[in-house]
């Protein structure tokens, strides 16, 4: 619950210091006062729209604060722990505005964005403005109240979750479809590329081999002349050759060393320059015999080489590169590739993913039937006890599989109305007036609050257009809802506000050219004495304040 709150130069509140109990707290004052302005400070403080003009006149800033224990609060706690922000079993949330418009948010000291203090916000206090009654013509807020009334979080996840899917797998074959249609000429051009490639039929590591075998039988002649020279020059020449060379030198040395001993290891080391000479002679003799000018294979390697060549030039890459491309090309044509077959498996999955958010839908359609009907006899009821016996409330329900599908589900809910006997049951917007909608709306959040998980609920002057023994029935309905959860209520009828289990007192003054507004806690004399004020106006009399002793006693 709320159970401090600080406001420092918010509007014309220059300082606002308030401990706030659990119960029912009622909160008058003069009209014009600023009855409302710690309701606006608090929900600044929770991540509304930060203005410069919310910085109270000649100010540098505002700042405001709020201090909730969160005993039973298990929804905000296990936000604040999935966050890494909690701390201990109080929450501390605060807001700070420049005058300059700049804001800045805090949730136990942790500098936060105000989205964050907005999802925080939403676990702890729930705020009834007092125009909500406007709200309730609206059909998507109608579904919203049954929604929150009947508490089925959990079928509402599921739904939303099987209508995005369904929505991503649409949109994903719509753009498939598109895709198909826009790229049918790269398609043809890679068809005619890839034909090219693979009638090419280069294998892996191909081109290297050809190069090679290429090289080789274009310099064939000129490989084997070279060899007969080296081998003539080497062993076979008449005349002299390199071994016979040698083998004079050998001799000669062989006979110095017998003369001189330092000379006796050169005559073996020309021994085995004689026989690598021998063993160089034999392998270009084994080479020189494999050596065959083959004129069909020549022909053969030289077609083969120019086509690759060819072949690599018109795709602009290196031919050693070309098996690679070939291979990305028929990647790139199978991304490409939208089949008749292709896309009527898509569209077969669409169809399962929108049959399955159907079915989850249709769940949730028979929650929320249950609990209207529920809903329809509550606030009957409660429309009996504000004075409009003869009425009846009635939930009506347009379940449309077919063209009324959002990630809400496939409902469409209307609030209808009969306030008069004989009067058929029609739209509230239709039927009921300004101070029926009122009775109406404030009948139906009552109710719903009962079910809502925050802990703290705040009533903004929600009685608008009641008076008399109906809003004492009002003041009754707020006190009993406040014996379970911490209720605020902004009222200016007495019979409300003297049900209150406390009461604040908001008074505006004027001083130096500059207003300020201010609120305090009453004590049971003070409050009967603004209660008579409630009653009577600006004259308090005997029989006012005895009607206000009577109020208080009563409640």
């Amino acid at each position: 619950m709320l159970a401090h709150i600080t406001v420092n130069n918010f509007a014309i509140v220059k300082s606002l210091d308030l401990e706030l109990s659990s119960g029912m707290t009622t909160i008058t004052g003069e009209t014009g006062a600023g009855k409302s302005i710690a309701i606006d400070a608090l929900g600044l403080c929770l991540g509304d729209r930060a203005e410069a003009s919310m910085v109270r006149q000649g100010e540098e800033k505002a700042d405001v604060s709020a201090l909730f224990l969160l005993e039973n609060n298990l929804n905000a706690t296990r936000w604040l722990q999935e966050n890494e922000l909690v701390d201990g079993d109080e929450c501390i949330v605060r807001r700070i505005i420049t005058k300059e418009g700049r804001s800045r948010g805090y949730i136990n000291g942790n500098p936060v964005p105000a989205s964050q203090l907005k999802t925080l916000g939403q676990r702890l206090i729930n705020i009834h403005g007092q125009h909500q009654h406007h709200h309730l013509m609206k059909s998507e807020y109608q579904l919203a109240m049954l929604d929150q009334y009947a508490g089925h979080q959990g079928l509402l996840n599921k739904t939303k979750l099987a209508y995005q899917t369904w929505r991503q797998a649409d949109n994903a074959l719509q753009q498939l479809i598109q895709s198909s249609q826009d790229n049918e000429a790269q398609k043809q051009l890679l068809q005619y590329q890839i034909k090219e490639l693979t009638e090419l039929s280069l294998a892996e590591n191909e081109f290297s081999q050809l190069e090679d075998d290429h090289k080789r039988l274009s310099n064939s002649g000129h490989l084997a002349s070279t060899c007969e020279q080296v081998i003539n020059n080497l062993y076979e020449s008449d005349d002299v050759n390199a071994l016979q060379l040698l083998q004079s030198a050998r001799s000669s040395l062989q006979e110095l060393a017998s003369i001189d001993s330092e000379l006796a290891s050169l005559p073996t080391m020309l021994d085995d320059a004689i026989i690598q000479v021998e063993e160089a002679n034999n392998e270009l003799r084994c080479y020189l015999d494999k050596i065959e000018v083959n004129p069909e294979q020549i022909r053969f390697v030289e077609e083969r080489y120019s086509a690759v060549m060819s072949v690599a030039r018109k795709h602009n890459v290196a031919p050693e590169e070309l098996f690679a491309h070939h291979q990305q090309l028929l990647k790139e044509f199978e991304s490409l590739d939208c089949s008749e077959e292709k896309l009527q498996i898509r569209a077969d999955e669409v169809q399962l993913h929108k049959q399955s958010f159907i079915t989850q839908a249709e769940k949730l359609s028979k929650s929320r039937l249950r609990y209207a009907k529920e809903l329809n006899s509550k606030i009957t009821k409660s429309m009996h006890e504000l004075s409009m016996e003869r009425a009846k409330f009635e939930i009506t329900f347009i379940t449309d599989s077919e063209n009324h599908l959002s990630s809400l589900g496939i409902d469409t809910v209307i609030f209808q109305v009969s306030t008069n006997p004989g009067q058929p049951i029609q739209p509230i917007a239709k039927v009921a007036s300004g101070g029926e909608l009122s009775r109406i709306s404030l009948a139906i959040q009552v109710i719903t609050a009962q079910k809502a998980d925050t802990p703290s609920l705040i009533f903004d002057e929600v009685d608008v257009g009641i008076s008399g023994p109906t809003a004492a029935v009002v003041g009754k309905m707020l006190r009993t809802l406040g014996n379970s959860t911490q209720v605020m209520c902004v009222t200016h009828l007495p019979q409300v506000a003297g049900c209150g289990h406390q009461q604040l007192f908001v008074s505006k003054q004027t001083k130096a050219g500059k207003t300020e507004t201010k609120m305090h806690n009453l004590d049971q004399n003070q409050r009967i004495n603004e209660l008579a004020r409630l009653l009577g106006g600006s004259e308090i009399t005997d029989s006012t304040l005895a009607n206000a002793k009577e109020l208080l006693v009563a409640a």
